[in-house]
Protein backbone atom coordinates (compact mmCIF):
# COMPACT_ATOMS: atom_id res chain seq x y z
CA UNK A 1 0.00 0.00 0.00
CA UNK A 2 1.38 3.22 -1.10
CA UNK A 3 2.37 5.43 1.84
CA UNK A 4 -0.09 8.69 2.35
CA UNK A 5 0.41 11.80 4.47
CA UNK A 6 -2.05 10.75 7.31
CA UNK A 7 -0.16 6.97 7.66
CA UNK A 8 3.19 8.06 8.14
CA UNK A 9 2.90 8.86 12.32
CA UNK A 10 2.02 5.35 12.34
CA UNK A 11 4.29 3.84 10.43
CA UNK A 12 6.72 5.37 11.79
CA UNK A 13 5.90 4.28 15.57
CA UNK A 14 5.34 0.49 14.55
CA UNK A 15 9.03 1.13 12.77
CA UNK A 16 9.96 2.46 15.95
CA UNK A 17 9.83 -1.24 17.55
CA UNK A 18 8.72 0.36 20.80
CA UNK A 19 6.64 -1.40 23.54
CA UNK A 20 3.54 0.10 22.09
CA UNK A 21 3.52 2.37 18.87
CA UNK A 22 0.55 3.85 20.12
CA UNK A 23 2.85 5.16 23.10
CA UNK A 24 4.84 6.67 20.45
CA UNK A 25 2.42 7.97 18.72
CA UNK A 26 0.32 9.22 22.18
CA UNK A 27 3.83 11.25 23.56
CA UNK A 28 4.57 12.84 19.93
CA UNK A 29 0.96 14.19 19.66
CA UNK A 30 1.29 15.56 23.73
CA UNK A 31 4.40 17.28 22.64
CA UNK A 32 2.65 19.01 19.59
CA UNK A 33 -0.04 19.93 21.85
CA UNK A 34 2.74 21.49 24.69
CA UNK A 35 4.42 23.20 21.51
CA UNK A 36 0.84 24.38 19.70
CA UNK A 37 -0.10 26.40 23.12
CA UNK A 38 3.19 27.10 24.41
CA UNK A 39 5.87 27.08 21.93
CA UNK A 40 7.39 29.89 19.72
CA UNK A 41 4.45 30.05 17.46
CA UNK A 42 2.83 31.81 19.94
CA UNK A 43 -0.67 30.38 20.02
CA UNK A 44 -1.62 31.76 23.39
CA UNK A 45 -1.94 35.09 21.82
CA UNK A 46 -4.30 34.12 19.26
CA UNK A 47 -7.82 35.15 20.71
CA UNK A 48 -9.34 32.19 18.98
CA UNK A 49 -7.17 29.89 20.71
CA UNK A 50 -7.48 30.82 24.10
CA UNK A 51 -11.42 31.51 23.96
CA UNK A 52 -11.18 27.40 23.47
CA UNK A 53 -8.29 27.09 26.41
CA UNK A 54 -10.40 29.74 28.57
CA UNK A 55 -13.46 27.40 28.56
CA UNK A 56 -11.69 24.14 28.55
CA UNK A 57 -9.05 24.83 30.52
CA UNK A 58 -6.26 21.79 31.62
CA UNK A 59 -5.96 18.81 33.85
CA UNK A 60 -3.79 18.40 36.85
CA UNK A 61 -1.29 16.42 34.61
CA UNK A 62 -1.16 18.77 32.09
CA UNK A 63 -0.48 21.83 34.23
CA UNK A 64 2.29 20.18 35.42
CA UNK A 65 3.93 19.14 31.90
CA UNK A 66 2.90 22.92 31.25
CA UNK A 67 5.00 24.42 34.12
CA UNK A 68 7.60 22.04 33.16
CA UNK A 69 7.56 23.19 29.84
CA UNK A 70 9.31 26.32 30.92
CA UNK A 71 7.29 29.13 29.37
CA UNK A 72 6.24 31.76 32.35
CA UNK A 73 4.79 34.03 29.69
CA UNK A 74 2.49 31.87 27.51
CA UNK A 75 1.93 30.21 30.84
CA UNK A 76 0.86 33.43 32.38
CA UNK A 77 -1.27 35.01 29.86
CA UNK A 78 -2.97 31.35 29.87
CA UNK A 79 -4.21 31.49 33.28
CA UNK A 80 -5.25 35.11 32.74
CA UNK A 81 -7.92 34.71 30.61
CA UNK A 82 -8.89 31.33 32.10
CA UNK A 83 -9.21 32.81 35.58
CA UNK A 84 -11.84 35.11 34.36
CA UNK A 85 -13.50 32.47 32.66
CA UNK A 86 -13.41 30.85 35.70
CA UNK A 87 -14.56 33.32 38.17
CA UNK A 88 -17.49 34.46 36.16
CA UNK A 89 -18.42 30.70 36.48
CA UNK A 90 -17.77 30.73 40.29
CA UNK A 91 -19.58 33.65 40.72
CA UNK A 92 -22.60 32.42 39.00
CA UNK A 93 -22.94 28.83 40.66
CA UNK A 94 -22.79 30.75 43.70
CA UNK A 95 -25.69 33.47 43.31
CA UNK A 96 -27.89 29.92 42.51
CA UNK A 97 -26.33 28.19 45.57
CA UNK A 98 -28.18 27.23 48.35
CA UNK A 99 -26.67 24.95 51.06
CA UNK A 100 -29.47 21.99 52.11
CA UNK A 101 -31.70 22.39 48.60
CA UNK A 102 -30.10 19.45 47.36
CA UNK A 103 -30.47 16.96 50.25
CA UNK A 104 -32.71 13.74 49.67
CA UNK A 105 -35.38 11.81 51.07
CA UNK A 106 -34.16 8.77 53.65
CA UNK A 107 -36.55 7.23 50.29
CA UNK A 108 -34.26 7.81 48.02
CA UNK A 109 -31.04 7.33 50.11
CA UNK A 110 -32.75 3.91 50.35
CA UNK A 111 -33.11 3.76 46.92
CA UNK A 112 -29.49 4.08 46.00
CA UNK A 113 -29.86 8.12 45.12
CA UNK A 114 -27.69 11.02 46.49
CA UNK A 115 -27.55 14.30 46.87
CA UNK A 116 -26.32 16.66 43.77
CA UNK A 117 -24.52 19.46 45.07
CA UNK A 118 -24.61 22.14 42.34
CA UNK A 119 -20.83 23.28 43.50
CA UNK A 120 -19.49 19.55 43.54
CA UNK A 121 -21.05 19.08 40.02
CA UNK A 122 -19.17 21.59 38.63
CA UNK A 123 -16.10 21.23 39.77
CA UNK A 124 -15.99 17.39 38.79
CA UNK A 125 -17.06 19.00 35.39
CA UNK A 126 -14.30 21.00 35.14
CA UNK A 127 -11.84 18.08 36.55
CA UNK A 128 -12.95 16.04 33.15
CA UNK A 129 -12.20 19.21 31.05
CA UNK A 130 -8.53 19.64 29.27
CA UNK A 131 -7.24 21.07 26.33
CA UNK A 132 -4.92 18.72 25.16
CA UNK A 133 -6.58 15.96 26.40
CA UNK A 134 -9.53 16.83 24.48
CA UNK A 135 -7.66 17.70 21.32
CA UNK A 136 -5.42 14.60 21.77
CA UNK A 137 -8.62 12.10 22.07
CA UNK A 138 -9.92 13.57 18.87
CA UNK A 139 -6.94 12.87 16.76
CA UNK A 140 -6.50 9.41 18.21
CA UNK A 141 -9.53 8.65 16.95
CA UNK A 142 -8.18 8.97 13.32
CA UNK A 143 -4.94 7.24 14.34
CA UNK A 144 -7.36 3.77 15.20
CA UNK A 145 -8.91 4.02 11.85
CA UNK A 146 -5.55 4.87 9.87
CA UNK A 147 -4.73 1.36 12.15
CA UNK A 148 -7.41 -0.65 10.87
CA UNK A 149 -7.18 0.48 7.35
CA UNK A 150 -3.44 -0.42 7.06
CA UNK A 151 -3.87 -3.75 8.93
CA UNK A 152 -6.74 -4.78 6.12
CA UNK A 153 -5.11 -3.26 3.15
CA UNK A 154 -1.24 -3.03 3.79
CA UNK A 155 0.69 -6.50 4.14
CA UNK A 156 3.90 -4.91 4.73
CA UNK A 157 2.14 -3.54 7.84
CA UNK A 158 0.27 -6.12 9.41
CA UNK A 159 3.48 -8.42 8.93
CA UNK A 160 5.40 -5.83 10.89
CA UNK A 161 3.05 -5.74 13.84
CA UNK A 162 3.06 -9.71 13.95
CA UNK A 163 6.92 -9.32 14.61
CA UNK A 164 6.42 -6.34 17.06
CA UNK A 165 6.47 -5.62 20.42
CA UNK A 166 2.79 -5.58 21.17
CA UNK A 167 1.47 -3.04 22.89
CA UNK A 168 0.80 -1.77 26.38
CA UNK A 169 -2.24 -2.98 28.01
CA UNK A 170 -4.04 0.14 27.78
CA UNK A 171 -3.75 0.73 23.71
CA UNK A 172 -4.20 -3.09 23.75
CA UNK A 173 -7.52 -2.42 25.17
CA UNK A 174 -8.54 0.16 22.68
CA UNK A 175 -7.47 -2.05 19.70
CA UNK A 176 -9.98 -4.74 21.18
CA UNK A 177 -12.80 -2.05 21.13
CA UNK A 178 -11.92 -0.87 18.09
CA UNK A 179 -11.60 -3.84 16.27
CA UNK A 180 -15.21 -4.91 17.44
CA UNK A 181 -16.60 -1.99 15.92
CA UNK A 182 -14.62 -1.99 12.54
CA UNK A 183 -14.22 -5.57 11.79
CA UNK A 184 -16.40 -8.61 11.44
CA UNK A 185 -16.50 -11.91 10.84
CA UNK A 186 -13.69 -13.68 9.71
CA UNK A 187 -11.26 -10.60 9.52
CA UNK A 188 -12.30 -10.13 13.52
CA UNK A 189 -11.60 -13.57 14.21
CA UNK A 190 -8.37 -13.57 12.16
CA UNK A 191 -7.30 -10.54 13.86
CA UNK A 192 -7.73 -11.70 17.41
CA UNK A 193 -5.95 -14.82 16.49
CA UNK A 194 -2.49 -12.63 15.64
CA UNK A 195 -2.90 -10.19 18.42
CA UNK A 196 -3.57 -12.37 21.15
CA UNK A 197 -0.67 -14.62 21.26
CA UNK A 198 1.49 -11.45 20.52
CA UNK A 199 0.51 -9.79 23.65
CA UNK A 200 1.03 -12.94 25.63
CA UNK A 201 4.77 -13.70 23.95
CA UNK A 202 5.62 -9.93 24.57
CA UNK A 203 4.25 -9.69 28.46
CA UNK A 204 6.42 -13.63 29.33
CA UNK A 205 9.26 -11.64 27.49
CA UNK A 206 8.79 -8.57 30.20
CA UNK A 207 8.49 -11.08 33.06
CA UNK A 208 11.74 -12.20 31.65
CA UNK A 209 13.51 -8.98 31.41
CA UNK A 210 11.74 -7.67 35.12
CA UNK A 211 12.68 -11.34 36.50
CA UNK A 212 16.39 -11.18 35.59
CA UNK A 213 16.91 -7.52 36.73
CA UNK A 214 16.28 -9.20 40.25
CA UNK A 215 18.70 -11.60 39.22
CA UNK A 216 20.96 -9.50 38.31
CA UNK A 217 21.54 -7.86 42.18
CA UNK A 218 22.47 -10.95 43.52
CA UNK A 219 26.69 -11.09 44.05
CA UNK A 220 26.28 -14.51 41.91
CA UNK A 221 25.62 -12.91 38.97
CA UNK A 222 27.18 -9.64 39.34
CA UNK A 223 29.66 -10.43 36.14
CA UNK A 224 26.84 -11.87 34.25
CA UNK A 225 25.69 -10.63 31.18
CA UNK A 226 22.59 -7.70 32.15
CA UNK A 227 19.93 -9.26 28.59
CA UNK A 228 17.81 -6.85 27.94
CA UNK A 229 17.05 -6.11 31.51
CA UNK A 230 19.00 -3.04 32.30
CA UNK A 231 15.97 -0.63 31.31
CA UNK A 232 13.10 -3.23 32.08
CA UNK A 233 11.72 -1.17 34.81
CA UNK A 234 10.11 1.46 32.46
CA UNK A 235 9.25 -0.97 30.26
CA UNK A 236 7.63 -3.39 32.20
CA UNK A 237 5.77 0.03 33.48
CA UNK A 238 5.36 1.01 30.06
CA UNK A 239 3.83 -2.42 29.03
CA UNK A 240 1.05 -2.50 32.13
CA UNK A 241 -0.38 1.46 31.59
CA UNK A 242 1.26 3.24 28.59
CA UNK A 243 3.42 6.28 29.08
CA UNK A 244 7.02 6.91 29.32
CA UNK A 245 8.19 6.70 32.70
CA UNK A 246 11.88 7.39 31.98
CA UNK A 247 11.16 10.42 29.82
CA UNK A 248 12.67 13.72 31.34
CA UNK A 249 9.66 16.49 30.86
CA UNK A 250 9.31 18.49 27.80
CA UNK A 251 11.20 21.70 27.97
CA UNK A 252 10.19 24.64 25.50
CA UNK A 253 13.21 25.00 22.72
CA UNK A 254 15.11 27.91 23.75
Amino acid sequence: MKEQLYTIPLNDAVNAADECPFCFVERALEQDSLDFALGSCASYMESDVREVTDKKGFCREHFKKMFDYGNTLGNGWILKTHYMKIREEFANEVKHFAPGRNKVSLADKLKGKTASNPLVAWVDQKEKSCYICDHFRDIYERYLDTFFILYRDDESFRTRIKASKGFCLTHFADLCAGADRRLSGNELEEFYSMLLPLMERNLDRLQEDVNWLIEKFDYRNKDADWKDSKDAVQRGMQKLKGGYPADPPLKMKK
